[in-house]
């Protein structure tokens, strides 16, 4: 299995290429080259839209150097999407702080997770994850003799204990866990919602919407978490503030055994 890890967006990348065998449009070279791709695809990404990058596209939008209509179209149409699925959450998620500025960082991740997946199938390999912070989206089997991958998710309140052991598979590839735990508190919480969940992972179809949805029960609670599972076919587990854990039935179907 190649290995390719790297620090960017203030977290680290690890992509896992596990294709047993290079056929004749994977070669080495053809893996090195989509890899170095992908690590400039996720450079470009964070330059673009990091607000703690003064010289940031996002940033000059922030101070009001640079007017949204006047901005780029691809900075336009990440927003829309964005906006797409507030709408989609009923507020839950949004890409405006408090403040009222715009903030994409809680989507352009998976952006960035997506496009990596997407360039290795363009390159031609079958059996891989692409994992950001935890975030992963996966593809094929992690090893010739094991269907699927497996992936652990750790106890928000001990780092060192897996709570849950998953298999993600064509169906469900992607996961995506949000909290305050590990990385302080960076979700803005309804102003009606008190902290009912400390850590929230969805399993979906694709990682932007896994990544979208974990975020939003953060923020919008029981409430956020009954019309997420209700509306969406997805997989979720939480973790409220005493421990106790919450899983849905397909959840409990993904569940490594």
């Amino acid at each position: 299995m190649a290995i390719h890890s790297f620090e960017t967006m203030g977290t680290m990348v690890s992509i896992r290429i596990a294709d047993a065998e290079l056929g004749e449009h994977t070669t080495d070279d053809n893996a090195i080259a989509v890899l170095n791709e992908i690590e400039h695809e996720f450079a470009r990404l964070n330059e673009k839209y990091s607000l703690y990058r003064d010289d940031s596209e996002i940033s000059a939008v922030a101070r009001g150097d640079l007017s949204l209509a006047d901005a780029s179209e691809e900075l336009r149409e990440e927003y829309s999407r964005a906006l797409e699925w507030r709408e989609k959450t009923d507020g839950a998620f949004t890409p405006h702080r408090p403040d009222g500025v715009i903030d994409l960082s809680g989507i352009i991740k998976a952006v960035a997770i997506d496009s990596a997946a997407k360039q290795l199938t363009d390159a031609g390999f079958v059996n891989f994850s692409v994992n950001v912070g935890g975030d992963l989206t996966t593809s094929g089997n992690q090893a010739a003799d094991e269907s699927g991958w497996i992936t652990g998710i750790v106890d928000p309140q001990d780092r060192g204990t897996v709570i849950a052991a998953v298999r993600l598979n064509a169906e469900f590839p992607a996961m995506a866990t949000s909290g305050s735990v590990e990385r302080g508190e960076h979700i803005w919480l309804r102003p009606e919602t008190t902290k009912e969940f400390i850590q929230a992972t969805v399993i979906a179809q694709d990682i932007i919407t896994a990544d979208v949805l974990a975020t939003a029960i953060i923020s919008g609670g029981q409430t956020s978490l009954d019309q997420i599972t209700q509306n969406f076919d997805v997989a979720v587990m939480t973790v409220a503030p005493d421990g106790t854990l919450q899983a849905n039935a397909r959840f409990q179907e993904l569940v490594a055994r």
